[in-house]
């Protein structure tokens, strides 16, 4: 049944708090890592990336100071590509001189008083560019390291948000707020919904209905994307209709990611789009499309360039010098430079922004003041599902219509403040509860679809990415059955693959069942192996994990074809040192990480077996939608039925598919102790 309308002032109220929140958490985590930690110790964990140097330092967009860090070549074993870290575009990070290990804690604290604080530009394998907040401040040298800092930027432009809504008067409720909010009706759909000349032969007929269902919704449509239904796709036939009608679109995404996804396959169509922000992966035809290379290339771009030359000349005069007074004075001129050269800035991107029929950013992101005074005919938001409410208002407040593309059966955004509310879960709960409406992990998109019913909704059911005995259990569990493999996918195995693999057990069996039922495998608590608290690991069924990827690389299967998945940090960390050795190319992820991804066999690691049938966080069936929706061709699943078929009704049906449907082993023990040795 529908909910009751939401009353705005104390929906932003709520939002607020619940934000400040999240950011006290997320500072409160971050200030116990840096400051308990050495390091070493945050670099192996993902946190921090250490014996760094400054290859190069240039001018960026807004005048900023780049740094272009490389790992330093004096250190032992160096390689030229960083070590593997959890450093991502767009994390506020901090940059300060390395202490040595011997040195004294005053002596620690002091260089991390020193650091500089910037924003990450760009992340490749051998290199790390950083953008720092603050001009004029002393750079440091010598050998650096980099650690993740809490970000608060993104939770000042949502509190910023909440706060205009919240003072909002009645009359300054457009039509399109009252309708989200339930106050006002939204405008029933045409009967006869118009089917455009498409532009894309390839679409299904799923694909069809949603586009011309979010053409013809006057506020508001939602388009469910299960994975592998060709979400993406379906977006950029949308934008593409979109334009045709003459309407000017605002493209949004939670993450770089997200955004530069639609950027790479809107590019080829030729249509006037700028990306705002940095791209994350900086390939050509992303790339040419932003704002920081826009403002070097266009015609716009002339009345800054000579400017840029001269700051990036001062920039390096200041590597060179080592003269107290002349640093200073140098400084001074930048300053000078700086003004001069943001004031011109600014017109070149006003020029650009609105010469663009697309403008694609980052939902925190379209809230900067590349885009005040901007209008838009229409707002689509990809990924709506792993995205707070309050993110999504940055770019709504001022919209008249909204596309929201994304699984709410998946993953939602990691809320950190609910962990500090409630460490344990009730044993055996099954929580697929839906989320409070208290609580950040509500998204917009769940509650448009709890307040105003399915009919806002158009789902995609015809998936590319699984063979069909792998999309069974999700689209019968999840999917009302809905789901239905394309004939290209539908029965594809890893004996399949355009080159050589030998047909074996594993290799023409899509789905793979290992039973460690028994007490042979029983799972551990590491204290160690996560600095973000306790994390279960299971070395048998780690060593498990490693016989199976052997014998599929046996058989021909290529290591980068093929991805670990597990939920629980602790057994990363031990297929890091127990597979990942012996085959480098292989994938290691995070359930959560691996959202959005695919590879062609995924093996899972449930970890958790113990006499008390204890399942934790295992029991969130979207956590394990994620893990199981991941592979194309093969999916194993190494797990102790006995417990975890006790967490929950899902977990229990789940393990009876895997028995029914999967070739269900039983590992021999000796074998599994003789890889592990």
């Amino acid at each position: 049944m529908p909910l009751q309308p939401t009353d705005i002032p104390s929906f932003a109220a709520t939002q607020l708090s619940l934000l400040d929140a999240e950011l006290d958490a997320e500072r409160a985590e971050t200030a116990l890592l840096t400051s308990a930690h050495p390091p070493q110790t945050l670099a192996h964990a993902g946190l921090a990336i250490v014996n760094l140097t400054i290859a190069s330092q240039r001018t960026g967009l807004g005048g900023k100071t780049v740094l272009d860090l490389e790992q330093d070549s004096a250190v032992k074993g160096a390689s030229g590509e960083l070590p593997q870290h959890g450093i991502r575009v767009g994390d506020i990070v901090g940059l300060a001189e390395q202490p040595a290990g011997s040195a004294r804690k005053k002596d620690k604290s002091d260089k991390k008083e020193r650091g500089v604080e910037g924003v990450v530009l760009k992340v490749s394998r051998s290199s790390v560019s950083v953008a720092l907040d603050k001009e004029d401040v002393e750079i440091p040298g010598g050998r650096l390291w980099l650690v993740k800092l809490a970000n608060d930027v993104t939770y000042k432009r949502m509190s910023q948000t909440m706060t205009r809504l919240q003072k909002f008067t009645e009359s300054e409720y457009s039509p399109f707020i009252r309708a989200l909010f339930g106050l006002s009706s939204l405008a029933p759909l045409p009967s006869d919904l118009p089917s455009p000349d498409w532009i894309d032969a390839t679409l299904n007929d799923s694909q069809k209905d949603a586009i011309r269902f979010a053409l013809g919704a006057r506020e508001l449509a939602l388009i469910h994307g299960p994975p592998g239904t060709g979400k993406t796709h379906t977006l950029i036939e949308l934008i593409l209709q979109m334009l045709r009608q003459g309407m000017r679109l605002l493209v949004c995404g939670p993450s770089n990611i997200s955004v530069d996804n639609i950027v790479e396959r809107l590019a080829p169509h030729k249509v006037p789009i700028i990306r705002l922000g940095h791209p994350a992966r900086l390939l050509p035809s992303v790339v040419n499309h932003s704002l920081d290379v826009l403002t070097r290339t266009s015609d716009a771009a002339e009345i800054v360039q000579d400017i840029r030359k001269e700051m990036d000349q001062k920039q390096a005069s200041i590597r060179k010098t080592r003269n107290g007074r002349e640093r200073k004075a140098i400084y001074a001129e930048m300053k000078d430079l700086r003004k001069d050269f943001r004031e011109r800035e600014k017109r070149c991107v006003d020029e650009l922004v609105r010469g663009s029929k697309v403008v694609l950013a980052t939902l925190h992101g379209a809230g900067g003041f590349h885009l005040k005074e901007q209008q838009f005919d229409a707002v689509i938001i990809d990924e709506a599902s792993q995205a707070l409410e309050a993110q999504c208002w940055v770019p709504l407040l001022s919209a008249k219509k909204v596309v929201l593309a994304g699984d709410h059966l998946q993953l939602p955004p990691t809320i950190k403040s609910l962990n500090t509310k409630s460490k344990k879960k009730n044993k055996g709960a099954d929580s697929n509860k839906e989320s409070s409406a208290l609580s950040l992990e509500q998204t917009l998109f769940d509650r448009l679809l709890a307040l105003h019913g399915p009919s806002i909704k158009r789902m995609l059911t015809t998936q590319y990415r699984m063979h069909e005995t792998i999309m069974a259990f999700p689209s019968q569990e999840l999917y009302e059955s809905k789901l239905v493999a394309a004939e290209s996918v539908k029965a594809r195995l890893l004996c399949h693959l355009p080159y050589e693999v030998q047909e074996t057990d594993d290799t023409r069996e899509p789905l793979v069942f290992w039973d460690t039922q028994g007490g042979d495998f029983p799972e551990r608590t590491d204290d160690e192996s996560s600095l973000l608290g306790d994390s279960k690991s299971n070395d048998m069924e780690a060593a498990l994990v490693g016989l199976h990827i052997s014998k599929l690389i046996e058989a021909g299967v290529r290591e980068e074809d093929i991805a670990v998945v597990t939920p629980y940090n602790g057994q990363l960390a031990v297929l890091s040192q127990m597979v990942k050795t012996r085959y480098p190319g292989l994938e290691l992820g995070s359930v959560d990480g691996f959202q959005g991804r695919e590879k062609e066999a995924v093996v899972v690691s449930l970890v958790r077996s113990n006499a008390d049938n204890e399942v934790g966080f295992l029991s969130e069936r979207r956590r394990l939608n994620v893990a199981m929706t991941r592979p194309k061709r093969h999916l194993c699943v190494v797990g102790d039925s006995e417990s975890v078929g006790r967490g929950g009704k899902f977990l229990k049906r789940w393990m009876e598919f895997l028995q029914e449907n999967g070739d269900l082993r039983y590992p021999d023990v000796d074998e599994v102790c003789a890889f592990s040795s």
